[in-house]
């Protein structure tokens, strides 16, 4: 289902700020940072603030159309209709690697089994060393 009709559905009005921000996050390759989409946006639509890149955001993950996740200092928005998207990151150097969701199907349903417990694991970072870092610090 696209994000401009979850938007009409949910009744909620779908200005041309929010059909932009909404496609830049749909039509790129990989997650975008808010920074970017912010440049991304004042490229295609100059005068666009940022707090209503911000606000758009917000309304958008709320709406169930984008995933945001914190990948060290910052926060990154991919397209919900991606499905499941992991992340493994080095708290050293910041490397990203993307994981196969199915990884962390079996500790799904681990909780599930043991505690009943339905977890959303639709967006995951995990962090640790890669492993090159972890060979240096071995060393």
């Amino acid at each position: 289902m696209s994000c401009v009709f979850t938007l009409k559905q949910k009744g909620l009005k779908l200005t041309p700020q929010r059909r932009l921000i909404a496609e830049a996050i749909h039509d790129m390759p990989t997650q975008l940072s808010a920074e970017e989409l912010i440049e991304y946006v004042q490229k295609k639509m100059p005068g666009v603030n940022k707090s209503t890149v911000y606000r758009t955001l917000e309304l958008l993950e709320n709406a169930g159309c984008v995933f945001r996740s914190r990948i060290g200092e910052g926060f990154v928005y991919h397209h919900a209709e991606e499905g499941h998207h992991h992340h493994l990151v080095c708290r050293k150097c910041g490397k990203t690697v993307d994981c196969d969701e199915e990884l962390l199907a079996p500790a799904e349903q681990a909780v599930a089994d043991k505690y009943g417990f339905h977890v959303d694991l639709k967006h995951v970072v995990i962090s640790g060393l890669c492993e090159s870092c972890a060979g240096e610090s071995q060393e």
